[in-house]
């Protein structure tokens, strides 16, 4: 191909970003031309527009909800101006293949490649596949999986299991400008608590009513998700960030312990640079259970060690931590047996050939 052109979307949370942004730098590096399509006011925007040589088109898009709200009489209207919109800039930038990280954005954008002829390569990151991807599904050339449980979730034909996609830059960080970033001491270990791009409020309120006591053991980084910062806090070794981009390879090479929600993009992450890690999966009143089974699955291989959202207390979380911190030196024996297959080189393969064809 003389031109090289490829349209990348997916968005709603960061979970559903971070490989097209693991991938980026390697499109730039084969002289890809790189569109992405996203929401108007998504996350997705926020991570992508700041990235050079890549052009953001935001669209419009419905939410996909599970719960009854007069917002789904609109969305399927949405949906549509999404669609003529996603045809409007494919023919434009008339990509040869479009990547789909998932998430609401990517139905009226895999849509609307079918109908322009452009194929498209879906990547699932959890067991089973979300909402949005099983709508996408049928509009896609091939779909890839992290787990390979997925596999049997997925049409035989289109599914390719390829393992996890991490993001290279994540093994260069330095420890020491990591906990400059902080204003942390080398003295104590460094626990990291995220609740995922928009926080988890009741993480967090666990976390901060018992600050005091986690502070005698860690120094913590707390990752509380956008407007979440609690001012009135202001402890020694206690740093609360709404969320960390660039300096986050430091502050993971800083970071001994970690307290998560169970996305596969983040947890295979922290397996890659065993990080010992307590997971607190969102529970089933709040999604369609995925991370529950993305943290069983990793608890069952040694990885992880697993608090159930609805056991989740203030004093269950310390003791979920002292348990963590006793097995820490097996999870850690466990992620060193790991062997990850090489999933960047694999999607970038993929991308290629469907290309081509």
């Amino acid at each position: 191909m003389k031109r090289k052109q490829i349209v990348l979307t997916g968005g709603g949370t960061a979970g559903h970003v971070m490989v097209n942004l693991a991938i980026i730098p390697l499109l730039k590096e084969q002289g890809w031309t790189i569109d992405y399509i996203g929401s108007k006011q998504g996350i997705e925007r926020e991570l992508i527009e700041q990235i050079d040589e890549v052009t953001y088109h935001p669209i419009s898009t419905g939410k996909l909800r599970r719960y009854m709200s007069i917002e789904n009489v609109k969305d399927p209207f949405k949906v549509i101006k999404g669609i003529g919109q996603t045809l409007r800039i494919l023919g434009k930038t008339k990509p040869q293949v479009i990547f789909s990280k998932g998430g609401f954005v990517s139905v009226p954008v895999l849509i609307g490649a079918r109908l322009r002829h452009v194929p498209a390569v879906i990547h699932e990151s959890d067991i089973t596949p979300g909402l949005a991807n099983k709508l996408a599904m049928p509009f896609a050339k091939k779909i890839l999986a992290t787990f390979p449980e997925t596999m049997e979730y997925l049409p035989d034909k289109k599914a390719n299991w390829i393992g996890a996609v991490v993001r290279p830059e994540l093994f260069e960080g330095d420890k020491r400008k990591g906990l400059l970033f902080a204003d942390l001491l080398t003295t104590k270990p460094v626990l990291m608590i995220m609740g995922g791009s928009a926080g988890a409020q009741k993480i967090n309120e666990a976390v901060r009513s018992q600050v005091r006591a986690l502070t005698k053991t860690y120094q913590i980084i707390h990752l509380c998700g956008k407007n979440n910062v609690d001012s009135s806090i202001n402890i020694p070794g206690y740093k609360q960030f709404e969320y960390i981009n660039e300096e986050l390879p430091d502050v993971l090479a800083a970071t001994d312990f970690v307290v998560s929600r169970a996305g596969a993009n983040s947890i295979f992450e922290f397996l890659a640079l065993q990080k010992p890690m307590l997971l607190i999966p969102l529970s089933r009143q709040a999604s369609r259970g995925d991370q529950i089974l993305n943290a069983n699955a990793f608890e069952a291989q040694g990885y992880a060690k697993v608090l159930e959202e609805e056991k989740l207390t203030p004093n269950t979380l310390i003791e979920s931590l002292e348990e963590l911190n006793k097995q820490a030196p097996l999870l850690k024996a466990n992620m060193e047996k790991y062997q990850g297959q090489d999933a960047t080189e694999k999607v970038m393969k993929i991308i290629n050939d469907t290309a081509k064809k």
